[in-house]
């Protein structure tokens, strides 16, 4: 009797996490066991030009090596002290990050989710304490299409069924607008409005741009409603559209900032929030707070990253990158009915959105192609592919990318 064939390394990975993790997500059926720079090996010894970069938490590539060894000392010094105790890094990490943000104070969390969640209370205590919005009557006014992350509360504020649906009952409190619509925002603004909470670009709703001016014009409304401007640059930020934040596109600032994926490096999670004292003085001992937020390992990290950015020249070459992107991609827009190529692309800095034409591969379907071909990247919303490469890729790299992806859309298979 033939003893059966043994299955891949690929393969008994994927088993043992369909068997033992829980399934909220739906990976492209590759093991990555390697990466550095712009590129990742997967457990076969198959090389991929990775083109997702973390959602943006990679924006420095994998391994950078200033990081790394920013790390690695702070990994033999100390780790976690918990806010009990004052450590030696959270404090310039804290001053550099309120110098990048040009704001007077920072407030430091773990993951993405639990930055918009502070940005959430903050936003609320202050409306209560410094606005005089009377007691739990405080609304935030957000986006359609947006995308915060998954927890209980801002779930009640999205319009994604699948991340929405059985999670009820949901939080109160948020009146939701079209994105990019300055006039129907006029409009849901009152007296009880604490904060306006936005991307500066949608990059889970598919890299979405808004109209040109959009950004002023929020600046504007919450002006006039002494209401505080909320931009989650979770994504958009840290150098991924060829500025520091995506915001600085229409030289708007926010009054707060919410932050995190590459403020980590790709190494360890960090987020934060940055406003200035009249906003982040309303928090008080005890009143927030987070047993890993702040830690010296976290700090050292972060406070790395921060001085890479003032240098300036990640987003010079995201920018020039960005270009040369869009420059490469724009020829492949055909006409919607096509059976093959783009129906719409949108790019800003070193970040694109491409929408696939009806009568040619799904999303997930071209992503999968792209795999085949050597570069790994994520769709969305089924028709959207986006691409987002570390920020430390190479002119080549976008070449080959775009190359690659102009035979994945001409293929049959």
């Amino acid at each position: 009797m033939t003893n059966p064939t043994p299955p891949s390394r690929t393969t008994a990975f994927i088993e043992q996490v369909e068997r033992y993790a829980a399934h909220n997500y739906h990976p492209l059926p590759v093991v990555l066991s390697h990466g550095e720079g712009a590129w990742v090996t997967d457990v076969e010894g198959r090389r991929y030009l990775d083109c997702l970069a973390g959602y943006s938490a990679l924006n420095f590539g994998h391994g950078h090596p200033r990081l790394v060894a920013r790390a690695q000392e702070q990994l033999h010094r100390l780790t976690l002290t918990s806010r009990a105790f004052h450590n030696d890094q959270l404090g310039p990490f804290a001053e550099a990050l309120a110098g990048l943000t040009r704001t007077e104070m920072v407030l430091p969390m773990n993951t993405g989710a639990e930055a918009v969640e502070t940005a959430i209370k903050v936003s609320r205590k202050w409306g209560y304490r410094v606005k005089g919005v009377p007691e739990d009557a405080a609304t935030v006014v957000v986006m359609e299409g947006n995308f915060h992350g998954r927890t209980t509360t801002i779930v009640s504020f999205s319009d994604d069924k699948v991340a929405r649906d059985d999670y009820g009952p949901y939080t109160p409190g948020f009146r939701s607008v079209p994105y990019g619509d300055a006039d129907a925002l006029r409009a849901a603004v009152d007296d009880t409005t604490v904060a306006v909470l936005l991307e500066p670009i949608q990059g889970e709703g598919g890299v979405v741009i808004p109209p040109e001016g959009f950004l002023r014009d929020v600046r504007g409304i919450c002006d006039d409603a002494g209401a505080l401007m909320v931009a989650d640059e979770i994504q958009s930020g840290l150098g991924r559209t060829g500025r520091t934040f995506a915001c600085d596109h229409e030289d708007v600032a926010p009054d707060v900032y919410v932050l995190g994926k590459a403020l980590g490096g790709g190494l360890y999670p960090v987020s934060a929030i940055a406003a200035d004292a009249a906003v982040l003085g309303v928090i008080t001992p005890g009143s927030h707070g987070s047993t890993f937020g702040g830690n010296p390992l976290a700090a050292a990290i972060g406070h790395e990253v921060v001085t890479m950015l003032e240098e300036g020249e990640v987003q010079r070459h995201a920018a020039s990158l960005g270009d040369h992107l869009a420059e490469r991609l724009r020829p492949l827009v055909t006409d919607p009915e096509a059976d093959r190529g783009l129906r719409a692309v949108r790019v800003r800095g070193l970040w694109a959105g491409l929408d696939v034409v009806a009568a040619g591969p799904s999303g997930r379907e071209l992503c999968e192609r792209l795999m085949a071909r050597g570069v790994l990247a994520k769709d969305t919303h089924g028709s959207t592919v986006r691409l987002a490469p570390p920020l430390v890729a190479t002119r080549d790299d976008i070449d080959l990318l775009v190359d690659t992806l102009e035979d994945a859309l001409a293929a049959e298979d």
